[in-house]
């Protein structure tokens, strides 16, 4: 037989299989879905803007910045709330979705504002971040209360909620606890905004990565199991109270490949680049950066910069 015919007859039989198996014979390999991975800016503190296929998701965005003596040494709980529509307006996008990780004020100041000036923005939050946003003229239809377990489908990306815990300071107390069970007065100064619970949350990106964030440095170990994010985003540990932070933290978490530390900057400054850690955080900043490459060796430890776009 010749080769001719050899490849003729093997081209027949190639054909016979495929027509019995519903397959198309010899068909190139279709090609490779391209991975969305979206696009993720550091807005200081444990903010975030990101946007997935034209779509934008806010975390606990503060753009407003102002002076509270926190880092002073004045630090003064009758500073009254304020938003700062320039800075907020140029860099949120249309978002269509905000995710509060607790209320105090570096977090959940500006939710508010964006939540009634940008149409059908709907935010996600503890009980009392619902009532602090009714109290603040959000409507009802744009307020969501979740708790922790909720996993929720947008399409271009889900978020599942994770009960966590907010940071401890070094007497193993924490800033304005409390809750908000019932709508209060409007709040009117940053003590009217209190932690009123923690959340955690993981953005999973579809055919993307799956991103975990964080308000506060402290969690509950067991609610992070099963988690396994490609990147996380991990405040810097507060007072030294939490024990074995980091290592605990990573471990839980499978030792994501990238390992953004946030709530590192100095939140009173004006959003510019360099970040700047306060002082009495710079040496913090650097020994958590030493024990997260220790604890995690293969990990990626990115320090980000404001409002520079990110893709894992």
């Amino acid at each position: 037989m010749s080769d001719l015919n050899r490849r003729a007859l093997m081209k027949t039989a190639v054909a016979g299989t495929a027509v019995a198996t519903g397959l198309t014979a010899l068909a190139p390999p279709a090609a490779a879905a391209r991975p969305r991975t979206g696009t993720f800016r550091w807005f200081g503190t444990s903010g975030w803007r990101i946007d997935v296929n034209g779509r934008t998701v806010l975390v606990d965005p503060y753009l407003s910045r102002y002076p509270t003596g926190l880092f002073t040494g004045a630090f003064d709980p009758g500073t009254p709330l304020r938003v700062d529509a320039d800075a907020i307006g140029p860099r949120i996008g249309k978002p269509e979705t905000v995710l509060v990780t607790h209320t105090h004020w570096d977090h959940f100041n500006d939710v508010p504002h964006i939540a009634k000036t940008v149409a059908g923005v709907r935010v996600l939050g503890t009980l009392t971040a619902y009532h602090l946003a009714l109290a603040s003229g959000v409507p009802a239809a744009q307020a969501v209360p979740v708790k922790g377990g909720e996993v929720l489908d947008f399409g271009d990306y889900t978020v599942e909620v994770v009960a966590a815990l907010h940071s401890r300071n070094p007497a193993y107390s924490l800033a304005f606890p409390g809750v908000r069970v019932t709508q209060p007065p409007a709040p009117r100064t940053i003590a009217d905004l209190p932690e009123g619970d923690t959340l955690a949350y993981q953005v999973s990106i579809a055919g993307g990565p799956k991103v975990f964030f964080m308000g506060g440095s402290d969690f509950v170990e067991r609610n992070l199991t099963g988690l396994a994010p490609d990147v996380a985003m991990v405040a810097l540990p507060s007072g030294g109270i939490v024990h074995d932070y980091t290592a605990r933290l990573l471990k839980a978490l499978e030792h994501p490949r990238v390992v953004v530390p946030v709530h590192w900057d100095d939140f009173e400054r004006p959003l510019q680049n360099p970040p700047v850690a306060p002082a009495a955080d710079a040496a913090k900043l650097d020994a958590f950066v030493a024990e997260i490459r220790r604890v995690s060796p293969r990990a990626r430890v990115l320090r980000p910069e404001y409002e520079t776009p990110y893709s894992f």
